[in-house]
């Protein structure tokens, strides 16, 4: 039921910007966080997703409000909800060749957008840049889920760049920043929830045996 009131107020959030309705879409953002935060509790989340969901939910919150305190507000809750992602997925090994694509990736994002980006802007987008795209390499460690989910969400915030940035948009730019957000919440909380319940059932065969 959980699982889907969350799926519900997606296709409310994701219907209002597409018919251009800001009362939906600010009704309905609040509500999208805390929804996959009660479905994934009840399937015994760790507690590092449960806290990078809800960093996720006031980063959600902080850029309702068109101000640049605000959206510095909200980088910060990102920021802190990718440090929950990143402790999660530990030390877990990734492929090497996805490191050298994420990092090349991100110097070419961050040398493009430098200049157009307002000057008190470019250091602390530039540092969560990094801090992004260092959970969206590791994501990976969770299986191929969370590594999708990691790969949206470093797509998801590359939009909202371009846009500060104020370079040339997608017809009805918010939708999309939306819909590979919410699908990376939920593609990462899945890898999550499937690895640890992988996990358990790993532990339990070594302790019966």
């Amino acid at each position: 039921m959980l699982l889907g009131a969350f799926l519900v107020a997606v296709a409310v959030d994701l219907g209002s910007l597409l018919a251009d309705w800001h009362l939906g879409h600010v009704i309905a953002k609040p509500l999208l966080m805390p929804l996959l935060v009660a479905h994934v509790i009840t399937r015994r989340a760790p507690r590092l997703l449960v806290a990078a969901l809800v960093f996720g939910w006031g980063g959600d919150v902080a850029l309702l409000f068109d101000a640049d305190a605000a959206f510095l507000v909200g980088m910060g809750s990102f920021a802190a909800g990718h440090v929950c992602y990143l402790v999660l997925f530990g030390r877990r090994r990734t492929g090497p060749v996805l490191g050298v694509a994420y990092a090349a990736a991100l110097v070419t994002t961050v040398a493009l957008l430098w200049g157009d980006l307002p000057a008190e802007l470019r250091i602390p987008v530039a540092g969560y840049s990094l801090l992004l795209t260092a959970m969206a390499y590791r994501a990976g460690a969770l299986g191929r889920a969370a590594g999708l989910g990691g790969a949206l969400f470093l797509l998801s915030d590359t939009l909202i760049a371009t846009g500060v940035a104020q370079w040339p948009q997608l017809p009805r730019p918010d939708f999309w920043i939306m819909a590979t957000y919410l699908a990376a919440q939920y593609l990462l909380a899945t890898g999550a929830l499937t690895f640890g319940q992988a996990y358990r059932r790993e532990v339990n065969k070594v302790v019966q045996d």
